[in-house]
């Protein structure tokens, strides 16, 4: 289970992610900037950056364990380490 809690912040939002899964307990806590919801996300509001980060971490533990998942990391990190990432979740241009 991927459970995420957005707050706001000046140039984005704080997202605090806990993943338990397969007896794995693990925190996180990711940036998201404004940049990159215009990138990836279909809004602006806490549901939407917070629907955006759980899909982002399924993402990721469909690659790697939560527990190599990085503890604190902005968003947009992700595209460096899965390229493929950025062909999923970007938005169709208008």
């Amino acid at each position: 289970m991927v459970a995420v809690s957005a707050e706001p912040i000046q140039d984005g939002w704080r997202c605090h992610v806990t993943v338990d899964r397969q007896g794995e307990h693990t925190e996180h806590v990711v940036t998201v900037s404004r940049g990159d919801l215009e990138r990836w996300s279909s809004g602006f509001e806490r549901l939407d950056v917070e629907d955006l980060v759980q899909s982002s971490f399924e993402f990721l533990l469909e690659r790697e364990p939560a527990s190599s998942i990085l503890k604190t990391f902005e968003l947009s990190m992700i595209v460096r380490y899965f390229p493929e990432y950025d062909r999923i979740f970007s938005r169709p241009r208008k």
